[in-house]
């Protein structure tokens, strides 16, 4: 399960955030989540929630966006969402394609006090 250490990673993120702005407490964490990225978001919540227990973190919501899994054709540059991860152009058949969105895990805002 890769959510834990996603979820400690997150943690100190948000420590660090928070220290640098001078904020006592976050409220809300917003993150995109990447459909390619293979987080659970339910697992990356629980494990979030064990690992902030008694901490000035616990009961901070997690906000989590999901972005499809999308790709552009380098050969005829038609954007598409990749299902069932086939990455092939549905215009032109090709198969070299540039993933432009769906592997990203990163926190879009943190909300705090």
């Amino acid at each position: 399960m890769h959510e834990l250490s996603l979820a400690q990673s997150l943690l100190d993120i948000v420590e660090q955030e928070l220290a640098r702005h001078g904020a006592t407490r976050a409220k809300v964490i917003r993150l995109d989540v990447g459909e390619f990225t293979a987080v659970v978001p339910e697992s990356l919540s629980f494990c979030f929630e064990v690992i902030t227990k008694d901490t000035p973190l616990e009961g901070v919501r997690l906000e989590m966006n999901p972005v499809p899994l999308t790709g552009r054709c380098r050969g005829c540059g038609k954007e598409f969402r990749i299902q069932d991860y086939n990455f092939a152009c549905p215009r032109c058949a090709a198969m070299d394609i540039e993933t432009i969105a769906g592997k990203e895990l990163l926190i879009r805002e943190i909300e705090a006090e």
